[in-house]
């Protein structure tokens, strides 16, 4: 039998969404309350009119965030009555299950590399931007981010994104900023492996790649770095929630 929710815990753990990531923060917070035991097992969520008045955002917002719960094989929707949406944690994805089954140690290692990339692929966006880039090498770019774009089989999608990441870091002319920006890639390929391929951050994340190679074009390195990092952190922020 599932133990019965502490009503008085969601109000001390969910918090309302902040700026313009309120779909990947919902998808954190409440994936991480699921993980945490505040909504146990076998236990109903709250109804959605609720949960997205407690964490300040829409309804549409609500409704994309918990798509992608059930995606993730954290909960299920049951119609008719007594329905709702209830708490599973069953993982769907062979990769899903293999990193819900990891050491501690694994996961430390996959969550430092998501602090270690927020430092270097910045870094390597800011210095593309400082960078006397020729015609050759703004097409480069630009060819880069039309492929992400246009990729629309997840497999394809995940490659070309890589791709696009290492480009900037290419850019960089800094040897050691490429092999970390390559090492950071390869880590969180195995970690997007592990979570379901999203529509609305695939669309958020494109607008960000956009954002970043218009500011590395102009020579803005400060906003190359800034755009970059909001990037990282909604990434990471889903898989904190989803992979955690």
């Amino acid at each position: 039998m599932s133990a019965a929710p502490d009503h008085r815990l969601p109000v001390a753990v969910l918090r309302p969404v902040r700026g313009h990531h309120a779909f990947e923060a919902c998808v954190e917070q409440l994936a991480t309350a699921i993980r945490l035991g505040v909504y146990p097992l076998g236990t109903t969520l709250p109804a959605e009119r609720d949960l997205a008045e407690q964490l300040a955002v829409s309804r549409a917002t609500l409704r994309e965030a918990m798509a992608a719960l059930r995606q993730a094989g954290l909960v299920e929707t049951r119609r008719g009555r007594g329905g709702g949406t209830v708490v599973t944690l069953k993982p769907r994805y062979a990769s899903g299950r293999r990193a819900a089954r990891m050491t501690a140690a694994q996961r430390r290692d996959w969550f430092d590399a998501l602090e270690f990339r927020r430092i270097v692929e910045p870094g390597a966006a800011a210095l593309a931007a400082r960078a006397e880039l020729d015609d050759a090498r703004r097409e480069q770019l630009e060819t880069a981010l039309a492929a992400v774009t246009r990729a629309r089989r997840p497999a394809d999608h995940r490659q070309a994104d890589s791709r696009f990441h290492l480009t900037v870091a290419a850019l960089s002319d800094s040897p050691r900023v490429i092999e970390a920006v390559t090492s950071v890639q390869a880590t969180l390929h195995e970690m997007l492996l592990a979570i379901p391929v999203l529509g609305r951050n695939i669309g958020h994340s494109d607008r960000q790649h956009g954002a970043v190679v218009k500011a590395i074009l102009a020579g803005d390195a400060d906003r190359a770095r800034r755009v970059m990092e909001e990037h990282c952190d909604d990434t990471a922020a889903l898989l904190r929630g989803l992979v955690g």
